[in-house]
């Protein structure tokens, strides 16, 4: 016979009663069924647990040695199904619109507008870097919708019926530099001006290396790659150490330049992914607005927007067909 849990929470339930009665009352079981599952228990350990005297039962030498690891035993298991109920209780509750998302600076106006016309709707965020998890959870039904962004030349793992709306076809990707390096005095980069530089770039945003790595070799350069999140990255572009990719609505700062490549060498294609139609139309206006609105806010993406709608070289549409104002 092998002990089981509930074997264990029998022993113990007579140390702590020292009573087979009244073990087996809290058990609630009959008192003859657990003298007969104490003796199976004693069979095969191969020895008393406990001594029956006129007082009650008290622990053998046996006895205590197998109290003493099965009292943390079963205070685990009672707390694991504790933690395992209230984890079922929270899932049955659920948010009324789980929203996954990659990075993006259309997320704080998103969430503003979906909770003002939403006014008593749950909303939860999770955020990744990598679009492809993103993308895997919402098919899971772990998500209800996720904005994500997809690296010109490396496709995404789009999961079997899920649909999608592209909220842009090609964003371009700006390089966030030094303010005084000698490339910032200028409004458009070109690449050959970062030759000697080393990029920073995060490994785990799906397609970003392999995206810009082919970018820059078909721009004849080799450079130094590191390897890094961008937060860190944002302070080491500041100090001059690295220069790394950017979404077009990032903000410049005081110590960090933000300006567009020339010839737009890198773009991105923006997705929102839901199971549905009606869960696409639900959140769309929403994140299209907010988007542009981000756009408007980004001084040098609305001066790049302006400069596409002059010469219409370099417009990016939304499938909706919206742009920035």
């Amino acid at each position: 016979m092998e002990l089981e849990v509930r074997h264990l929470r029998a022993v113990c339930a007579i140390a702590d009663t020292g009573s087979l009665h009244k073990a087996a009352r809290q058990l609630g079981m009959s008192q003859p069924s657990l003298t007969t599952q104490l003796r199976r228990i004693e069979e095969s350990l191969g020895g008393r647990l406990f001594a029956r005297e006129r007082t009650g039962c008290r622990p053998t030498p046996l006895g205590r040695v197998l109290l003493s690891r099965a009292r943390p035993l079963v205070a685990e298991m009672r707390e694991l199904v504790t933690e395992a109920r209230a984890a079922a209780a929270k899932a049955g509750d659920r948010p009324d619109l789980r929203i996954g998302s990659t990075a993006s600076r259309a997320l704080p106006g998103w969430l503003r507008r979906l909770r003002v016309r939403r006014t008593r709707a749950e909303i939860s965020l999770h955020m990744d870097v990598s679009a492809n998890a993103l993308l895997r959870l919402l098919a899971e039904g772990q998500l209800d919708v996720t904005f994500v962004h997809e690296v010109e030349g490396c496709p995404l793992r789009l999961p079997q019926g899920l649909r999608h709306r592209v909220l842009v076809r090609r964003e371009p990707q700006f390089v966030s530099l030094a303010v005084d390096h000698p490339a910032a005095a200028r409004p458009v980069v070109r690449l050959g001006e970062l030759a000697g530089e080393q990029w920073m770039v995060d490994p785990t945003v799906d397609g970003e290396r392999e995206g810009l790595l082919r970018v820059l070799r078909a721009a004849g350069l080799n450079p130094r790659v590191l390897h890094g999140d961008y937060l860190t990255a944002a302070t080491l572009v500041a100090t001059g150490e690295v220069v790394t990719v950017c979404q077009p609505t990032s903000r410049a700062r005081p110590d960090m330049a933000i300006r567009p490549l020339e010839g737009d060498p890198l773009g991105v294609r923006l997705l929102l992914a839901a199971r549905t139609e009606a869960e696409l139309d639900e959140v769309y206006a929403d994140l299209e607005a907010a988007y542009w609105e981000a756009a408007r806010e980004a001084t040098g993406y609305r001066d790049w927007l302006q400069r596409g709608r002059a010469d219409g070289a370099n417009t990016v549409p939304a499938a909706g067909g919206g742009r920035a104002a």
